[in-house]
């Protein structure tokens, strides 16, 4: 049994909350929500009843002591990760970081070195890279359905400027770490590792980036990936994969619903839909608790070489936006 605490009662706890308690009623006995902790005992009160959580906390430090609790998913805004995973590892227990893992490559080595120090599990809980729907996707592009994938185009936006996470340097804000870090994604899990990459943004009056492009060059393989992110405006999210013979179309970079597979001539000839999902949440918490049961300090799907060098990459982008954080 995996007793799993929860650090910080927002939105996206809520959802990892619907996500276990879905789990259980499918039949997963495994795992159990055990405690969400909060700087206010009021509202981890209040998030305890409205999700049915054993029991509430009123500060991160009383959970993390707690001996029954065996992982963590840390919820709390990405600025905060680095103290939180400390924290939860100096106590014994594994960790699941919500996306982005860090603000830059110099927190996320020390936290993965840590763990692994530790012998302790630290994963980062970016969905789409646990769910089956990568698999289906690189299944059918490694097929040669319609030739050989050499250019790809993937954008991911939404209007958050009312986000003061996203909105503001001292939170470590910015589109590139809340929703650029999906396209970046995305554009990886299909051609790997990018030779380079050249990006532009625009920023807003606080001088983070809210509009961004990244371009990542494969050269030995005359391939490239165009990316768009934004926290000014909502976008159609799609990711496309032109080859050589047609083309594949991604619905929805952020959690993928389904794949359609074009002919040269602008012909659907296959289509896949996404199987059924509890929240989508469901494979990162399934992965983690059976590298926990391995004694595995990494997740296949998300191994600590590929945390760090995202990190390193977007470390790189935000050096050609010339965007830096308050606290670096």
């Amino acid at each position: 049994m995996t007793n799993i605490g929860i650090i910080g009662a927002g939105k996206i706890a809520g959802v990892m909350a619907r996500t276990i308690r879905l789990m259980n009623e499918a039949g997963n006995t495994s795992v159990r929500l055990y405690g969400i902790a909060s700087r206010s005992c009021q509202k981890a009160e209040s998030f305890a009843r409205e999700n049915g959580v054993e029991h509430a906390f009123s500060s991160y430090e009383l959970m993390v002591r707690e001996p029954e609790i065996n992982l963590v998913y840390i919820a709390t805004p990405h600025s905060h990760h680095y103290e939180h995973a400390k924290l939860c590892l100096a106590h014994g227990k594994h960790v699941l970081c919500e996306k982005a893992f860090t603000v830059n490559a110099s927190q996320a080595k020390e936290i993965v070195k840590l763990a692994e120090e530790k012998r302790l599990l630290v994963a980062e809980g970016i969905w789409t890279r646990y769910q089956p729907m990568r698999k289906i996707i690189n299944d059918i592009i490694f097929s040669g359905i319609v030739g050989e994938a050499k250019m790809l185009t993937a954008n991911l936006g939404y209007e958050l400027t009312k986000k003061e996470r996203v909105m503001k340097p001292e939170l470590a804000g910015g589109a590139l770490l809340d929703v650029g870090v999906y396209a970046l994604n995305f554009a990886e899990m299909i051609f790997g590792k990018a030779d380079s990459v050249h990006a532009v943004c625009e920023k807003n009056e606080f001088g983070v980036d809210v509009n961004d492009s990244y371009t990542l060059i494969y050269e030995k393989e005359n391939r490239m990936a165009v990316l768009c992110a934004s926290a000014l405006a909502r976008s159609d999210r799609y990711g496309m994969i032109h080859c050589t013979n047609g083309y594949i179309q991604v619905e929805n970079i952020n959690n993928p619903q389904a794949v359609r597979v074009f002919d040269a001539s602008y012909t659907l000839i296959k289509e896949l839909r996404c199987p059924p999902q509890l929240t989508g949440y469901e494979y990162e918490v399934i992965e983690s608790c059976e590298a926990i049961a391995a004694g595995r300090t990494e997740c296949v799907s998300m191994p600590h070489a590929e945390i760090v060098h995202m990190m390193e990459l977007m470390d790189e982008i935000r050096r050609q936006f010339g965007v830096q954080y308050q606290h670096e």
